[in-house]
């Protein structure tokens, strides 16, 4: 028959260290409760150990009976011993109960097998419980981080040439939308257009190029690739589209932002909104456009 074994343990019983130590109390046949002599044996180990802390308790039988039946008897002597332990000597919160049928290596003599061992800590070693039981300190899990949102200016007033100003209106929901956005997000620069077959940017755009300046200078976190898109025909042979995310890059570079935060591509019409030809232009403006993707905030 094989023998049962029944453990209230702690990560496999902690296995066998050199400061874990161990104590057993022995069974008559058959019984899950012990004899006035053990009991006396348990007594006198629990009043010397009420400083000490159990880390796994092993219940064991011989090989007489059925697989089923030590099973059952393995669980019982193990919970007639974790019912005198309880309140008396500390016990690990993670105590738990499990069964290693076959797996245990037995004593040629029966009356050694009928027993429950206990694996515990001395006082002195409970500085270094997690060492010896092999644990690794539990990693912290990083909480996500929250983007706050930034007040945004409603308008920006420029210095011309000629000693006029223009006061530009910007689109705070497009600044905080980029600013709050995740890596790998992919977000339009709407009204953002160029002359046509060339990758200047029209009069109109160019609040667009200072939402986006803005929101780099206020999250330093935030970087991006900005991406080119064109549209109408089945291929970019000027490689306009790369031209024109380069345009956007040189812009915020020249007002400071660190290369390093910022990359482009052109990515023709490898990626339309809309199936080219386009049926109308309302599609045609649709894939004719410029995104910012986002690396990293």
């Amino acid at each position: 028959m094989k023998i049962s074994l029944l453990s209230a343990f702690f990560f496999l019983c902690a296995a066998a260290s050199q400061a874990q130590e161990s104590f057993s109390v022995y069974f008559d046949s058959n019984k899950f409760s012990t004899s006035k002599k053990e009991d006396a044996r348990l007594n006198d180990w629990i009043a010397a150990n009420k400083e000490s802390k159990i880390v796994a308790v092993n219940g064991y039988t011989d090989e007489d009976g059925t697989n089923g039946f030590n099973d059952t008897l393995a669980k019982k002597r193990v919970d007639f011993i974790v019912g005198i332990l309880k309140d008396k000597i500390k016990i690990r919160d993670d105590f738990k109960t499990r069964s290693f049928g076959e797996k245990f290596q037995s004593s040629h003599l029966k009356s050694e097998n009928r027993k429950v061992t206990i694996y515990y800590l001395l006082p002195k070693d409970l500085s270094r419980e997690d060492e010896i039981l092999g644990l690794k300190p539990q990693a912290i899990p990083e909480k996500p981080k929250v983007r706050a949102p930034i007040k945004f200016p409603e308008t920006m007033t420029l210095d011309n040439p000629n000693g006029t100003q223009t006061t530009m209106k910007l689109d705070t929901v497009f600044m905080q939308k980029v600013n709050l956005a995740k890596p790998g997000d992919k977000l339009p620069i709407e009204n953002l257009n160029f002359r046509i077959n060339t990758f200047i940017v029209v009069p109109e755009s160019v609040p667009k190029m200072f939402e986006l300046l803005l929101v780099l200078r206020r999250n330093p976190d935030l970087k991006i690739q900005i991406q080119g898109h064109l549209c109408c025909m089945p291929s970019d042979k000027q490689d306009l589209s790369t031209k024109r995310a380069k345009a956007i890059y040189n812009f915020l570079t020249a007002y400071d932002i660190d290369k390093a935060r910022l990359s482009y591509k052109g990515l023709g019409t490898n990626d339309p909104l809309f199936p080219i030809p386009e049926k109308n232009e309302a599609e045609r403006a649709a894939n004719r456009r410029v995104e910012i993707e986002i690396i990293a905030n």
